[in-house]
């Protein structure tokens, strides 16, 4: 029930224009063409960032047990591309709310979610979203 109304709370207070920035930069990704692999990990994070009381981003390989393409090598690679090319500036508008948001003590929830996230939108590739057990 907490997590429902913080989640209510997150999308009115910078939620809702978070998850609109990882969607702009899949969307342009998928535009380049060549920025396809990244898409995927911008739309996924876009929903969690819309709604991310509740859940937790996590390292693949740490949940299956077992690397693949986004874990490996390659995944390292395309996370350096990434932030090079988005990473930063998402992470940056995280930051900002997150500052924004610890200005109150109700906004400090709030705050830790911004700041989970401008630590997922560096390198995202490799991550996936799972419900949190709590």
């Amino acid at each position: 029930m907490i997590s429902l109304l913080l989640n209510i709370i997150w999308v009115l207070f910078g939620g809702l224009l978070m998850a609109l920035g990882w969607l702009l930069a899949g969307v342009i990704m998928v535009i380049t063409i060549i920025g396809i692999p990244w898409a995927r990990s911008a739309f996924v994070i876009a929903i969690y960032a819309l709604w991310p009381f509740g859940k937790e981003a996590v390292s693949r390989d740490e949940l299956t047990g077992r690397q693949d393409i986004g874990t490996g090598p390659l995944g390292m690679i395309g996370n350096i591309l990434w932030f090079l090319v988005a990473g930063w500036w998402l992470a940056l508008g995280h930051l900002g709310a997150a500052l924004a948001c610890a200005v109150t003590i109700i906004g400090l929830p709030l705050a830790w979610a911004h700041l989970k996230l401008a630590g997922l939108s560096l390198f995202p590739i490799g991550k996936t979203i799972i419900n949190r057990r709590d």
